[in-house]
């Protein structure tokens, strides 16, 4: 499975997804931000990727799941899962 953009699961508040969000917005890759506070589907999609919790940031590349993840993390995902995002 592809990805056409990174999804990147986050809420108001989270020091960790401030921290994040930096270097993937610098990063110049397609980023769709969704707020689990705001988007119960995307809750429930966090929780069935984090073992039923709602951590953030959690980020989804194609079929690649990662709970708070580090940007060199997000980087290796994208190389390995959707290397056609690096080319936009």
């Amino acid at each position: 499975m592809s990805a056409q953009e990174i999804e990147f699961y986050w809420r108001p508040g989270c020091g960790f997804c401030s921290a994040l969000r930096r270097p993937l917005m610098a990063s110049g890759l397609p980023v769709k931000e969704i707020n689990i506070w705001e988007d119960p589907d995307a809750a429930a999609r966090v929780r069935a990727v984090a073992d039923g919790n709602e951590v953030v940031p959690t980020v989804i590349i194609g079929s690649t799941a990662l709970v708070n993840p580090s940007f060199a993390q997000i980087e290796a995902a994208v190389r390995a899962e959707a290397p056609e995002l690096l080319k936009s």
